[in-house]
């Protein structure tokens, strides 16, 4: 039986129990630095995302904000040059003179409703671009990070 013992022992090398235990606690602690490592870069992207989502939201209130006050404004100087108009055709002598006084309304009112279309197109587009921008910045970061 010895014979069989020793030519065992020859062709298998000894099992050390030490140093498998230490390589085991090496590959642990490497990837539990890996899980570490990994769920930072998660909790950072997922932080950004909100971040960007907030800032995108604040933005639209904003723009909301000013949309409502220009369109305020927009419709109590309608209304004043109406009223306005109703007191000058009311004043008006001549046939003639109402039919001047309204071509006149009525291209002051073309002119002042250009200008409102162009205000609005210029402060959709800064709420486009606002609105983006957030998203934008949060996604270039995201994608600078190492992997």
């Amino acid at each position: 039986m010895t014979k069989t013992s020793n030519k065992a022992a020859e062709e298998f090398p000894t099992f050390d129990p030490s140093a498998a235990t230490e390589q085991l606690r090496n590959f642990t602690e490497k990837t539990a630095e890996q899980a570490k490592e990994t769920y930072q870069r998660l909790k950072t992207s997922a932080d950004d995302a909100r971040k960007a989502f907030e800032a995108s939201m604040e933005s639209v209130k904003t723009v909301g904000d000013e949309i409502v006050l220009k369109s305020v404004a927009a419709v109590r100087a309608g209304t004043e040059a109406n009223l306005a108009q109703v007191e000058a055709l009311v004043t008006a002598k001549s046939f003639s003179d109402v039919v001047e006084l309204q071509s006149s309304f009525l291209r002051k009112q073309m002119e002042f409703a250009l200008d409102q279309a162009r205000e609005f197109q210029a402060l959709t587009q800064k709420a486009t671009i606002e609105l983006t921008k957030p998203v934008k910045d949060a996604f270039e970061k995201a994608i600078k990070q190492p992997a």
